[in-house]
């Protein structure tokens, strides 16, 4: 694994080695050092500085990327490693055991582990590292397929959102061949998961359910179309060599399937869901605890970062393309992460469209942990029977308490807000915030999702478990 030292200068290396020995000195005799000495009296020197932190080769690992590239850690005093994980297995064992201090998570993630879906752990986010950011893409004989059944706009090109209406006469001719519709996404408590399942149901095409009581782990149960995992970089080549008919993943997956010429995008989560919550920043709750100034600076840290990323309509997206395509962090081409990255998005090779909205890191309180995010993932979760039982209201709402952590945030957010560099109205009135967004139903299939009434959200779906129903 390729740490992000590696691409500092030497002179930086040694200028990161004298500010480690000098913060070292200041947290020992109380000098002035790193940390400026008021800051550090109000907030406390960080008591682990030294941290590793774990990411996957995506665009919206960003934030840690730009954290460590713009000395936003260095300032709150710690000296960060980042290192690219082969799997999100691999990432979630490593911070539960202690080997990464901290990760960029798939929301899913800690939630599951929280109750105890695959492995259990206690696992917190403070921060929500941003909106949007996925896309489904289909292979280039299942786009023709579908083409035929897409209603075409101005200038012969097809409407979006694209329907799974599109895909549902595909997929049945697929099954009634005898050949099973397989497709990738790349974690069974992931958003891809869930985003892919919601696009294919809405659609009428059954994606599977999942019975962990039973020992069946693979989702498949029921399904019409047979998802399965894929690590994200290895999607392209996968849906090249014939193995899936489509995929849904991060940037810059998608767009890569497009360069490569061998499939196409046919509707991005923003469509599926304006502005969903991605990806989370996780961590141990006994992390926290025992580190709970670290915890609260590198928050602080990760803030700015998205802040930088979204600050001036995205005037600093040109810059961050360049660091993410190097190889230690996402290492795509930069035109590929810029297709997505600086507001536009690829559908069809040559249909590009703007979608100023397809990466938010910062604006419309993105980095927030919104309670009713956490709860969102939950309903998913038992929609198709990785929880296994019908759970009371109270129940979603303790979970999401007890995993995403607005009053972490709000620490590190106001701390931020004294020292001049945020100000109050870039985020939530944390002193009435409920941490429940207002309902909405910005989705595809246009069903209202409030967070504080779970049970009733689920029950509004066709497809998928609901009530007392168990497998």
């Amino acid at each position: 694994m390729m740490k992000c030292n590696s691409n500092r200068s030497p002179s930086n290396s040694v200028h990161t080695l004298g500010r480690r020995r000098l913060l070292r000195a200041a947290s020992l005799l109380m000098l002035a050092g790193a940390i400026d000495t008021a800051q550090a009296g109000a907030l406390g020197f960080p008591e682990k500085e030294e941290l590793t932190l774990g990411f996957i080769k995506l665009t919206d690992m960003a934030p840690l990327a730009i954290a460590y590239e713009k000395g936003y850690f260095e300032d709150e005093g710690l000296y960060v490693t980042l290192e690219a994980q082969a799997n999100w297995k691999v990432l979630l064992d490593g911070v539960i055991d202690g080997r990464l201090d901290g990760a960029h998570m798939l929301a899913g993630q800690p939630l599951a582990a929280t109750i105890g879906y695959g492995t259990k752990a206690d696992i917190i986010t403070p921060f929500s590292m941003d909106l949007n950011g996925n896309a489904i893409t289909v292979s280039n004989a299942v786009w023709q397929a579908m083409k035929e059944h897409i209603p075409m706009g101005p200038e012969g090109k097809p409407q979006h959102p694209i329907s799974a209406a599109a895909l549902k006469p595909v997929v049945e001719a697929y099954n009634a061949s005898g050949k099973p519709f397989n497709m990738a996404m790349v974690f069974p408590v992931s958003t891809h998961n869930y985003e892919l399942r919601y696009w294919l149901a809405a659609g009428g095409i059954h994606p599977g359910y999942y019975a962990p009581h039973k020992g069946e782990t693979t989702g498949q149960i029921d399904a019409e179309a047979l998802l399965s995992v894929t690590p994200p970089p290895q999607m392209p080549a996968t849906l090249e060599a014939g193995t899936i008919y489509g995929y849904s993943v991060g940037e810059p997956w998608n767009q890569q399937a497009v360069f490569k010429g061998i499939g196409v995008p046919v509707i991005t989560d923003y469509e599926l869901w304006k502005n969903n919550p991605e990806k989370v920043f996780g961590l141990t709750a006994a992390f926290a605890e025992q580190y709970p100034n670290t915890t609260i600076r590198l928050t602080r840290a990760l803030i700015r970062a998205a802040m930088w990323l979204d600050e001036n309509d995205n005037a600093n997206r040109a810059e961050a393309v360049k660091i993410l395509s190097q190889p230690n962090y996402v290492g795509a081409d930069a035109e590929v992460i810029g297709n997505s990255m600086t507001g536009t998005f690829e559908y069809e090779k040559g249909d590009k469209r703007e979608v100023p909205d397809f990466n938010v890191f910062f604006r419309y309180h993105a980095t927030y942990p919104y309670y009713s995010d956490a709860v969102w993932y939950l309903t998913q979760m038992r929609r198709w029977g990785q929880i296994e039982e019908a759970k009371p209201d109270s129940w979603y709402d303790e979970t999401a308490r007890k995993v995403y952590r607005p009053d972490l945030y709000a620490l590190a957010a106001q701390s931020l807000i004294e020292d001049g560099l945020a100000k109050p109205e870039d985020f939530p009135d944390f002193a009435t915030e409920s941490g429940y967004k207002p309902p909405t139903s910005d989705f595809i299939d246009g069903l209202v999702y409030d967070g504080t009434k779970p049970n009733a959200y689920i029950e509004q779906f066709t497809i998928g478990l609901k009530g007392d129903d168990k497998l």
